[in-house]
């Protein structure tokens, strides 16, 4: 099964980053390449990206056949998307124990969500 794992980051979460010492900010990206590490040793990890700042967001709405772009970020909320993991692994529970292995998710709100199967449509 398929998951998207979403994490939300917000103004307290981006400044304890900004607090941390480098030598911290390094131990904390070592712990993500641990984790990298082992889920595709697992097979489970097909895709992880860290989002940059909200702020470069170009919201997109095509009307009449021709792309609108606004700047952002656009949602009036205090939790915005840092980034995202897109899992294939055994079930719900081995998701949400993935999560728990994340080093930012103390730090922030995590969203898992199942991928819907398409493919009896194509």
């Amino acid at each position: 099964m398929k998951f998207l794992v979403l994490i939300y980051g917000n103004p307290e979460s981006r400044a304890v980053w900004d607090a941390l010492s480098d030598e911290q900010k390094q131990e904390g990206m070592a712990g993500y390449a641990r984790l990298h590490e082992a889920l595709a040793e697992r097979s489970e990890l097909l895709a992880s990206e860290s989002l940059d700042d909200p702020g470069a967001t170009k919201q997109v709405l095509v009307r009449d056949g021709r792309p609108l772009t606004t700047d952002g970020p656009f949602a009036e909320v205090k939790e915005q998307l840092a980034g995202f993991y897109l899992l294939d692994c055994e079930s719900m529970e081995r998701a949400v124990e993935i999560v728990a292995l994340i080093p930012e998710a103390p730090y922030s709100v995590v969203e898992v969500r199942p991928v819907r199967d398409l493919s009896a449509y194509m």
